[in-house]
């Protein structure tokens, strides 16, 4: 197992353009990290600086403590796992699996041989195929060879680039859960690449956000979620994504598009001397106000708006409530598309309703929402005016300490928490 530390990574290329730009990150022996941003932002370039495949501008990586910018990929113990799943198509799964093993010619005994390629075979659920050819394999399959040929390597650390882009949804959904499970198991270290955020949330321990080369923000998913340190990563992390809505704070109350939203006065401090502000809303922080407990009701604001259509999916339902943007609210919005590698984003709000409610789409419909949960943000810098640091700290070291206990565990150090 391995600890990786990046100290103020840079990769620039012959134009001088940084494709990475002083990323610094500390990842633990044991982790799984994900890094994750819109197509370009250096997530994948990171990734092949690290396993050796990309050379590094200027900066230190270091692998255990020890430093390794010159050291060749095969000396850096670490086990890469693309996206085209590289397979050989004319060795079986057991030769595929087996094939970094022949590599180290002499180092390894056939009886060796066959224990790890069996033994990771289990893990991964392929010892009824290891005869068979990757031609005859599902993509699920291809992509748990691809695995096994990275356990069997007894690598310090995994390196995953967006293994599952080439799944269809379902197949995805699936392999996420075997690669979580098959790192809490072997408790190795991982570094994961990916632009689905769903992903991201799901798998990671911490997940690092980079926009354009620029580390963001490296949290836990919930922190990341709950406590987004600017405008680029509230909107980028989360499905649908966190509605932004312009606003004039008059006293408590924002003055927006969609009616009068009273916030509490702690957050509206916050906001103080700044004409204009985002507000940024997550759909579920809305619900139908005539399904609102009586005992909620003063955590919120009450108010009434146009919803112009609903989709129904059965656990819940989506309501739109559109609204005209300023030319300048336009521009920014127009901005933050092109950030988050979008076409566009739309001037509307999306509100999450209970599958029970009766809004339906071209009434206006009395909604509540939660206050204390929505975060403001300075439209200039981007900057979240309203993040609450000591609480996201919170919410990282509790998901750090269930998750030292899960490798403890998995290292048969100490029985699993119940």
């Amino acid at each position: 197992m391995a600890s990786i530390t990046l100290n103020h990574l840079v990769k620039k290329y012959g134009d001088g353009f940084p494709a990475v730009n002083d990323v610094s990150l500390d990842i633990a022996d044991g982790e799984f990290i994900i890094l994750v941003g819109p197509s370009g932002c250096g997530k994948s370039t990171l990734l092949r600086m690290i396993v050796g495949l990309e050379d590094i501008t200027s900066g230190d990586l270091l692998i255990n403590g020890e430093r390794v910018n010159d050291k060749a990929p095969r000396d850096r113990n670490l086990a890469m796992v693309f996206q085209n799943y590289a397979l050989y198509p004319h060795l079986t799964v057991y030769e595929n699996i087996a094939f970094p093993l022949r590599l180290n010619k002499g180092k390894y005994k056939e009886e060796q041989v066959k224990k790890l390629v069996t033994d990771a075979a289990a893990t991964l659920e392929l010892t009824d195929h290891l005869e068979r050819k990757p031609a005859n394999l599902s993509g699920g399959q291809r992509q748990r060879v691809a695995m096994g040929r990275a356990i069997v390597r007894q690598a310090d650390a995994f390196l995953f680039d967006e293994p599952l882009s080439n799944l269809d949804a379902k197949l995805r959904g699936q392999m996420r859960s075997e690669i979580a499970q098959m790192q809490r198991r072997l408790g190795t270290t991982s570094v994961y690449v990916t632009h689905d955020q769903t992903e991201a949330m799901t798998l990671g321990d911490r997940v690092a956000v980079l926009k354009k080369g620029v580390l963001q923000q490296v949290a836990s998913p919930r922190e990341l979620y709950e406590q987004p340190v600017n405008l680029f990563v509230a909107g980028f992390i989360g499905s649908p994504s966190m509605n932004f809505l312009p606003a004039t704070l008059e006293n408590n109350v924002l003055k927006t598009a969609v009616g009068d939203i009273r916030i509490p006065e702690e957050k509206a401090a916050k906001a103080a001397g700044k004409k204009v502000v985002l507000v940024g809303i997550r759909p579920e922080f809305f619900e139908d106000a005539s399904l609102v407990e009586e005992s909620k009701l003063h955590h919120g604001s009450t108010f009434t708006a146009p919803i112009t259509h609903t989709e129904w999916l059965g656990n819940e339902q989506y309501g739109y409530i559109h609204f005209d943007p300023t030319p300048e609210v336009r521009e920014l919005l127009d901005s933050l598309a092109r950030d988050m590698d979008a076409d566009e984003l739309r001037p509307q709000v999306v509100v999450t309703l209970d599958a029970a409610s009766r809004i339906r789409g071209g009434r206006d419909a009395e909604l509540w929402l939660d206050t204390r949960k929505v975060h403001l943000f300075d439209p200039e810098t981007g900057e979240n005016l309203t993040r609450d640091a000591d609480a996201g700290a919170r919410l990282t070291e509790e998901a750090n300490a269930a998750r030292a206990e899960e490798i403890a565990a998995a290292r048969d150090e100490v029985p699993a928490a119940s």
